[in-house]
């Protein structure tokens, strides 16, 4: 299987099982800013409706097997289901769950139902404006890469550069939102 073939499987099952989710990490930033291969499926899950994470990964076992603990990402400050796909090559699905942070809840309740030409399919996924405050809200060197990157294929003047800023103000991260912008190669 493919890595978008194992996206889609994870998507499927959290349609079947009626779990909201977005798809987040390499499919979203894609979407958005300079394409790029990955060996990762990230997938955020609400926690409405008794066990969403557990049905999900009921449903994949047969493809995916989940580690048996649950983590605790220090990056995102949630927690995570990690598996690896039984397929070959193997690939890494992370299945994240939505928690009470304001700007996680704000992402996943400003998400969209949009085509993926990656992934083939219509999926839930964040606006570029989440991907770039979560991108600089992470801070790692590829992280502010991926920022400025979309920041540069969204072009600033059709993005809600209101709404960026402010989160990049409660972040802390407002020196990073400048220098992905100065960053911008000129056209």
């Amino acid at each position: 299987m493919t890595i978008e073939q194992i996206a889609s499987v994870v998507i499927d099952a959290c349609e079947q099982e009626g779990v909201d989710h977005m798809v987040t990490g390499a499919f979203a930033y894609s979407l958005y800013g300079i394409p790029r291969s990955t060996k990762h499926v990230d997938v955020v899950l609400s926690l409405v409706g008794g066990t969403p994470v557990e049905r999900v990964v009921s449903r994949l076992s047969d493809l995916i097997a989940f580690d048996e603990q649950i983590q605790f990402d220090t990056l995102t400050w949630g927690k995570r289901q990690v598996g690896t796909s039984l397929s070959e090559p193997p690939f890494k699905v992370e299945l994240f769950e939505l928690f009470e942070d304001p700007f996680v809840q704000a992402q996943f309740g400003r998400r969209r139902k949009l085509f993926s030409a990656q992934l083939n399919r219509t999926t839930w996924l964040p606006t570029p404006e989440d991907v770039v405050v979560q991108k600089l809200r992470w801070g790692r060197n590829k992280d502010l890469d991926d920022a400025r990157d979309v920041l540069a294929v969204q072009g600033p003047e059709t993005l809600d550069m209101a709404y960026i800023e402010n989160w990049c103000g409660q972040h802390g991260t407002t020196d990073r939102l400048e220098e992905a912008l100065a960053g911008i190669p000129p056209l």
